[in-house]
């Protein structure tokens, strides 16, 4: 997400390093420059125009602070304006206090709203709550036994209408009625779609505003659509009130305009962003973190909040204690460390959270995604001896288990220089330090461990 206008901002603020002040004439440059990419971005021109007002203000004339350079200065200057175009801080869903909380989701057909449905409920589950989804979109074919389906793989119960029910507020009292005595203090009303906004869909969700006052109102928005997506989202709230939004596929969206515009024009808060095609890939919006990413700055926080939330605290300790016990490791504790790296996400999720990584290096970079299950095929085509010690392993041996993977030799040289690499690293960070029996600093390669 962002690589176009990233690559771009970082080019500008490159060209800063050093100035001995930040006078009116760098400033000035520098802003024209922002200007056109922010433009290019397809970011709302009265935004933009806002936007340079205040960096200009804030930024003309300040004296560079000693080992800071006013590159890093415009950094911080352009960085917390954008954070504050993007809505300042995070915004919680509002479930606080007893009773059923209702949560309804709305938006154009296309926009991912049943998907993210589930992906909300399984979101709430795991914060504790229980959740039901209503399947309240009788005019798309298949939304409902697509809902259904999604509840089925969530273990979420998803309420279903009655056959030949046209009238949606009925359709939700009846889930509502259901909900209660049963545990549900979650009601996520997945409401239809239209191809563009209409009076008749929006009389419907006013309707179901009206009757059962919702806690959220979120409008799920495809930020691929660029202003597009403002475009609706002021719509929808001139006639609905939004709570929050909702963007999805912001991981596809390169230039960023929507995500740049939208809480400027509207002042609703985006709340929740999508960023991947898995029932997981559902996370709250940081404005700083999306920013700090932007800026090539990395989010190493949301990449540790990753790490708790997906890798097996259990598996990574009884990893450390046979590598310990053992004062080495072998192709069995390999597996086990990259199986756990796969959970974080693809590795180019992971690399664009690292300080300094750029879009362009990740566009240089080998970041095939088929290659962990090659990985994983070779290393399990070894005997168990082999993986035990790897040493073993001859020109013939790596030939046959070349032959039984459906790899090359070349693949299987590379997985083992790979592993040798992550040996000596590991020595290197004293992973191993103390020996055998000695303790064990697996900060290396247990995230869990102190």
């Amino acid at each position: 997400m962002f690589d176009e206008l990233s690559e771009k901002l970082e080019g500008i603020i490159r060209k800063l390093g050093g100035k001995a002040v930040l006078g009116g004439d760098v400033v000035d440059e520098s802003l024209r420059e922002i200007r056109r990419v922010l433009l290019e971005a397809d970011v709302n021109y009265k935004l933009v125009q806002d936007f340079l007002a205040s960096v200009r203000e804030k930024a003309t004339g300040q004296a560079v602070i000693k080992s800071v350079s006013p590159g890093q200065m415009m950094v911080k200057v352009v960085h917390d304006e954008l954070v504050e175009m993007l809505g300042g801080s995070s915004r919680e869903l509002n479930l606080q206090g007893g009773g059923i909380k209702v949560i309804m989701l709305c938006g154009l057909q296309g926009s991912g709203k049943t998907t993210t449905a589930g992906k909300l409920a399984r979101r709430l589950k795991k914060d504790g709550r229980k959740p039901m989804m209503v399947a309240a979109d009788i005019y798309r074919p298949a939304a409902v036994e697509q809902l259904k389906t999604l509840g089925d793989r969530l273990d979420v119960p998803t309420f279903v209408p009655r056959r030949g029910e046209k009238k949606v507020t009925r359709i939700v009292a009846d889930a509502l009625v259901e909900a209660n005595g049963t545990g549900i203090d979650t009601v996520l009303i997945d409401t239809a779609g239209r191809l563009q906004i209409d009076s008749a869909m929006m009389d419907e969700l006013a309707g179901l505003k009206k009757k059962f006052g919702p806690q959220e109102i979120l409008l799920v928005v495809d930020a691929m659509t660029g202003q597009e997506a403002v475009n609706i989202a002021e719509a929808f709230h001139e006639q609905l009130s939004l709570t929050g939004l909702v963007l999805t596929k912001l991981d596809g969206d390169a230039r960023g305009g929507a995500a740049l515009s939208i809480y400027g024009v509207t002042k609703v808060p985006i709340k929740l962003i999508g960023v991947g095609e898995g029932l997981d890939a559902l996370e709250t919006f940081h404005p700083d973190r999306m920013v700090s990413r932007m800026l090539q700055m990395g989010d190493i926080v949301s990449l540790v909040e990753r790490a708790e939330e997906q890798m097996d605290a259990e598996e990574a300790q009884r990893l450390e204690k046979k590598v310990m016990s053992r004062g080495d490791m072998d192709l069995d504790d390999f597996l086990s460390t990259m199986r756990q790296l796969g959970r974080l996400g693809s590795m180019e999720s992971i690399l664009r959270m690292i300080p300094g990584v750029s879009g362009k290096m990740l566009r240089n970079a080998d970041l095939d995604p088929g290659k962990f299950k090659r990985l994983e095929g070779i290393v399990l085509s070894m005997t168990p001896a082999e993986r035990s010690k790897p040493k073993t392993i001859n020109a013939s041996r790596r030939k046959r288990i070349a032959a039984g993977s459906g790899t090359t030799m070349q693949d299987v040289n590379q997985l083992l220089k790979q592993f040798d690499q992550m040996r000596k690293m590991m020595k290197q960070m004293g992973v191993f330090s103390g020996g055998r029996g000695g303790k064990l600093n697996m900060r290396g390669l247990n995230p869990f461990g102190k």
